[in-house]
């Protein structure tokens, strides 16, 4: 992660530098995901549904396992989108420096953090960028739950906003690189992006209902392929 990091910084530190430079900045960091990717010995395989129409914007919401989650959703997410995520992540020396200065951060016990989340996805959103939420939350510390219960947040927004939700599945994230050091290894990484769940027309009354039926399209397709 940090090598290319620093090969890029003079570029990444230019294009971090205003907003307006957030697409030019969103192809080079798929360009380091991929990078991070093959380097690591993972080859990502991707199935998809749907096409992803590059003149919309999403909800892109995925099961979340594994630190390379990240780069595996920018390697299949052509469209330029901005990650809202926890702020411990900023404490990874190099990889947090542009995290802070791209993503939106959340300290899940501030309230007042939460509703600043909500304000600055709202102008990302309005300024047509797509937003990326693990609506899980965090990764489960007990590594033997497929699929945790999903948080508002994400749903909140799409529906707001009036636009489709588009979930991924990431098959292989957890055996290939946990959470849990000296486990994993080099191997196919698969994603597979499903079908967009649409929100127009919906009010905040179908939020549980747009959640639960999220959460249960990304389920099955995990609980079918651990059956396979």
């Amino acid at each position: 992660m940090g090598v290319p990091l620093i090969v890029m910084f003079p570029l990444l530190l230019i294009l971090t530098s205003t907003e307006k430079w957030y697409p030019q900045f969103f192809i080079v960091a798929r360009i380091w995901a991929k990078i991070v990717l093959y380097g690591s010995g993972f080859i990502p395989r991707i199935k998809r549904d749907v096409s992803i129409d590059p003149k919309k914007s999403y909800m892109f919401v995925a099961n979340h396992t594994s630190m390379a989650d990240i780069m595996l959703m920018l390697y299949c997410v052509k469209n330029p989108f901005v990650f809202v995520g926890k702020k411990e992540l900023v404490k990874i020396p190099v990889f947090g420096f542009f995290y802070k200065r791209t993503c939106i951060l959340v300290d899940r016990n501030s309230q007042k953090s939460r509703k600043e989340v909500f304000d600055s996805a709202e102008a990302r959103l309005n300024a047509g960028t797509s937003i990326c939420i693990f609506p899980e939350g965090g990764v489960p510390d007990d590594e033997s739950i497929v699929l945790d219960q999903f948080k508002d947040g994400a749903f909140r927004l799409a529906i707001d906003h009036q636009i489709p939700i588009l979930p991924l599945v990431f098959l292989d994230n957890k055996k290939r690189f946990s959470y849990t050091f000296f486990s994993g290894g080099p191997g196919v990484m698969r994603a597979r992006i499903l079908k967009e769940i649409l929100t127009k027309g919906l009010s905040q009354d179908h939020k549980k209902e747009v959640r639960e039926n999220t959460r249960n399209v990304i389920l099955n397709v995990l609980q079918s392929d651990v059956n396979k």
